[in-house]
């Protein structure tokens, strides 16, 4: 909005521009009201009539249909008393509007059909007197017939059968009025050859193709286009979100989600357009949306989540069930009017049509973060193996969880869980038996149990204390040996705590030999231990070795950490524990893989395997197959790695996620994939990963994990896929609310800009890498990342033609680059900030064009100084290049041509290598056309490309040689 009226009509002007940039919504339209009453101050009357036409386009596409034809009455006064005001372009953009009109009184139930008959006979007449075609009439016409219902053969026909005019609807939004026309028809094929040019992108417009892809989702899906509706849906949604002159796209879109078992997403892509309830002032699109909205809560309620919440009319918490209903009779009502309005049943009918459409397929997987109902539950539990033999009795649920706990069976957890529910009910009763022991004992363990899992999470600090506090209340029941582990585990989870030591390994490493000290003298002073008690200390001496070997990597601390190994291995042999001599095999692997020898490991690992086949327990295969699989990959051998890891996959499903660590399985085969050239399978295990580790409440790791699954979507090209997972992760609750960590956000955001790019959706690029070098120039922490955001932002407004705004852009990415070089990055940048300039511009950008390449020279001597290597061409060759280019760009053919001469004696005679030849070959080209086509020297240049041509062809490089050969032909031919 203005910050002041405008004085002059030059500032109207300029403020009706800015206007223009501003995307459809209430800003926009406040700002255009009140560029009307600034426009109303001058004598003159166009710069009002070009306010009242920014004004009635702001009301067209912000859904505020009572409010346009207000707007365009006024105007049409202004025509009819004062005509010669209105130029050509006025004119045709007057009684182009006469159909916005039409449109916005067909969306309103309270305008009588006898008024919307009137204004096409008012249309008719104006067009006739202006000696205008009618088939805009018609058009609009047929499009009222089509509201209505009925018989709509001969509208369409009076329409359809007559030739375009100017002021015809563009050809992408009469392609989607034919097609509709046959889709009311029943006729689903007929209907998608019209729309192929629309969905192509062959044809597009304000509306479209958003508008087509939204009603082409259901007839791909009949006729068994699955992947096509897939990829309409992400590209369809991408272009209406959050807007809400595009609403009913929107409800269409939902209604897909529901019809294709992705129920989740839908209530996902729901909460993110909730402003759409209050937004949505045209009750047609409003008809539109909430039928959409309610086909996909009907679906949600069927399927028994009637109770799950989900975003609403703002003021009050909503379930599905509640705004179901709420939804249903707003929709009923905007449908009996209509109805009423139009005297046919046709809004009902089509309401009721929309409702009663069974699901068209089980499951489509729409994105790469696929989501079931469960998911989105307040508590999504993961889904695990059920305890095949947890007790009903208290007792005996008491005793078999301390009995499974001492075997470190996986199954204990269910019961750990099971009684603490209990045991915080306000009627438990805790059973007088002497084989359950007190109650403190039974806090002890559920703490202990705690501190456990705590300490998965690596929460270290809350572990200390949970299984310092289960220690005590073992010491009152009388348990020396079960407070002795309890503080065993303490002071291994205490050692594991970062520190802000400048050499944070070192003091690690060094705390972790206090804490084995401390074990060992603990282990000392502890008697009357059971086996199973001491056989944890052990392997907790063990793992603190293990540990410290991982930390910090010394050859010396390789035969320690066996011997603590050894010692387990030895007690659980002697006294049959079949789970602690699992656990001394992998501890001894494992230390064997630390220390670098990994044939060892893997002689190890496969005699475990062995052991775990025969006599268990089974618990520990998933592991001990992803350690192998590991072992295998660093020994080159990528193939095997993935049979051991997928089959660790398979045999983690019968296991909870807290037992086997199912995301690192699956973010173990992403990586295995990409070795094996299996890209699309490898982004798969990523997305599984990510998934898996929301829902335990790892939500940084995932985030993590989600932004690796992006990048790679955006490398293998599927675009509108990275941009449809960044956007849902976008909209979690986490990101903004501004909880999770800054940088990862931003990281998040650049991928998705680079997406945008990639997608061709340049003004929304361009605008997140604005906002996102804006927050960066605050990174004082990391100059570097600002210098390449800022560099990126620079690039994008040059290709926008934005050279002012991409000038100050680079001069930022230059003084973050002071402090923290990035010297090839902000080199390529500057040198495609000079080419853009002078392809746009030619001579009159040569001047700007040269300064954006003296600053690339200066990075190149700053590289050069500091013994930089560049990964390709030097950053002198490129710059040489590049001066080529742009003085070619720019008519300056001499300097071109003594540029590409520096440039092609620095890169140098080509090899028999193969990426030299081509470079060498496109500077000999583009010599060989500055020099005979723009210079009109053929000769020298026909000699030039003949030498270069023998030379590559002699080296094999026969590809390279065929655009120089192309270049001759057509110099001889001019000759």
């Amino acid at each position: 909005m203005p910050t002041a009226a405008p004085q002059t009509t030059d500032e109207l002007y300029q403020a009706l521009r800015e206007n223009d940039e501003r995307p459809y919504g209430r800003t926009r339209t406040v700002t255009a009201e009140e560029l009307v009453d600034a426009a109303e101050q001058f004598e003159e009357t166009r710069p009002l009539v070009d306010a009242l036409l920014e004004l009635q386009e702001a009301y067209t596409y912000g859904s505020e249909p009572r409010k346009s034809p207000v707007v365009f009455a006024r105007l049409l006064t202004l025509f009819d008393e004062q005509p010669d005001v209105f130029d050509e372009r006025l004119r045709h953009l007057l009684f182009w509007r006469f159909k916005w009109v039409a449109n916005a009184l067909r969306a309103l139930p309270e305008i009588p059909l006898a008024s919307l008959r009137q204004w096409l006979t008012e249309m008719r007449d104006r067009y006739e007197k202006a000696g205008l075609d009618l088939q805009p009439y018609y058009g609009q016409a047929y499009q009222l017939a089509a509201h209505i219902g009925g018989d709509t053969a001969l509208a369409y026909e009076l329409w359809a059968g007559r030739a375009r005019t100017r002021l015809s609807d563009c050809e992408a939004c009469e392609i989607c009025e034919r097609a509709l026309y046959h889709l009311a028809a029943g006729d689903d094929e007929r209907a998608l050859r019209a729309w192929e040019p629309v969905l192509a992108g062959k044809e597009s417009c304000q509306e479209e193709p958003a508008r087509s892809l939204s009603y082409a989702l259901l007839p791909l899906l009949r006729t068994g286009r699955t992947d096509r509706a897939r990829e309409l849906h992400l590209a369809g949604y991408r272009g209406c979100r959050r807007n809400p002159s595009m609403s009913g796209e929107i409800g269409r879109h939902l209604e897909f989600c529901a019809l294709t078992g992705n129920e989740a997403r839908g209530l996902e892509l729901l909460a993110e357009n909730r402003n759409l309830f209050a937004e949505v002032d045209s009750p047609q699109d409003l008809f539109d949306f909430l039928t959409g909205v309610e086909v996909l809560l009907q679906r949600v309620e069927l399927l028994g989540h009637g109770e799950l919440p989900v975003a609403g009319y703002a003021g009050r918490t909503w379930t599905v069930a509640g705004l179901r209903a709420e939804v249903r009779d707003r929709a009923d009502d905007l449908a009996a009017r209509f109805d009423a309005r139009n005297g046919t049943t046709a809004h009902t009918d089509r309401r009721r049509d929309r409702l009663d459409r069974a699901p068209l397929l089980d499951a489509l997987e729409l994105t790469l973060r696929t989501r079931s109902l469960d998911d989105v539950a307040p508590v999504a539990a993961p889904a695990a193996r059920t305890a095949a033999t947890v007790p009903d009795s208290l007792p005996e649920l008491i005793c078999q969880a301390r009995a499974w706990d001492e075997q470190g069976h996986p199954d204990a957890q269910a019961c750990w869980a099971r009684l603490r529910t209990l045991v915080a009910a306000r009627d438990y009763t805790h059973p007088d038996d002497q084989a359950v022991g007190p109650l403190v004992r039974l806090y002890a363990d559920l703490l202990a149990d705690e501190a456990s899992r705590t300490g998965e999470k690596d929460e270290f600090a809350d572990a200390v204390a949970l299984h310092e506090e289960a220690a005590g209340l073992y010491d009152d029941a009388g348990l020396p040996g079960h407070a002795a582990l309890a503080r065993a585990c303490a002071l291994l989870a205490a050692a594991e705590i970062p520190t802000e030591d400048a050499d944070g390994a070192e003091a690690k490493a060094a705390a972790l030999t206090a804490a084995h000290m401390s074990l060992v003298r603990l282990h000392e002073e502890t008697s009357g231990l059971a086996p199973y008690q001491e056989a944890r200390l052990l392997r907790l001496r063990a793992t603190a070795l293990g540990l410290r070997l991982q930390t910090s990597g010394s050859e010396e601390h390789v035969a320690p950490a066996l011997a603590e190994v050894d010692l387990l291995h030895g007690f659980a042999t002697r006294h049959d524990a079949v789970g602690q001599i699992a656990g001394a095999l992998l501890l001894r692997a494992t230390t064997y893989a630390l220390s670098g020898d990994l044939p060892a490991a893997l002689t190890e690992t496969d005699g475990l395997l062995d052991r775990l086949r025969s006599h268990g327990p089974a618990w520990h295969l998933p592991r001990t197959l992803a350690l192998r699989g590991r072992l295998r990959l660093g020994l080159q051998d990528p193939q095997a790695a993935h049979a051991d890891l997928a089959e660790g996959l398979r045999l983690a499903a019968d296991w909870s996620a807290d037992v086997v660590d199912t995301s690192r399985l699956h973010a173990e085969l992403a990586e295995v994939c990409m070795h094996l050239g299996r890209p699309d399978e490898a982004l798969r295990h990523l997305t599984r990963s990510a998934e898996l580790d929301l829902r335990r409440g790892s939500r940084f790791a995932a985030y993590c994990t989600y932004s690796n699954a992006a990048q790679l979507s955006l490398d293998l090209g599927h675009v509108e896929d990275c941009i449809a997972l960044l956007d849902s992760l976008l909209a979690e609750p986490d990101v903004t609310a501004g909880e999770l960590d800054d940088r990862l956000v931003a990281q998040l955001r650049l991928t998705r800009a680079r997406a945008l790019h990639a997608g061709e959706d340049l003004k929304a690029a361009t605008v997140e890498l604005v906002a996102l070098a804006a927050e960066s120039a605050g990174w004082d922490d990391d100059p570097g990342s600002h210098a390449m955001i800022a560099a990126e932002t620079a690039v994008l407004l040059g290709k926008s033609g934005e050279f002012g705004r991409a000038r100050k852009a680079a001069d930022q990415a230059l003084a973050a680059h002071a402090r923290a070089p990035r010297y090839e990055y902000l080199s390529n940048s500057l040198r495609e900030l000079a080419r853009l300039q002078a392809q746009q511009q030619g001579p009159d950008g040569l001047a700007d064009a040269r300064a954006f390449l003296a600053d690339a020279g200066r990075i190149a001597d700053e590289a050069r100084a500091a013994e930089y290597e560049a990964h390709g061409r030097s950053l002198e060759t490129a710059l040489a290049y590049e001066h080529g280019r742009i003085n070619a760009y720019a008519g300056a053919y001499e300097d071109a041509l003594t540029a590409l001469d520096k440039a092609l004696t620095l890169l140098g005679e080509p090899g028999p290598e193969q990426d030299r030849a081509g470079e060498w070959a496109e500077c000999v080209r583009l010599a060989g056309a500055v020099e005979g086509i723009y210079l009109e020297r053929p000769a020298p240049a026909l000699a030039r490309l003949d030498a270069a041509v023998s030379r590559l062809t002699a080296l094999g490089h026969t590809e390279e040689t065929e655009p120089l050969t192309s270049l001759a032909a057509q110099l001889r031919d001019e000759e």
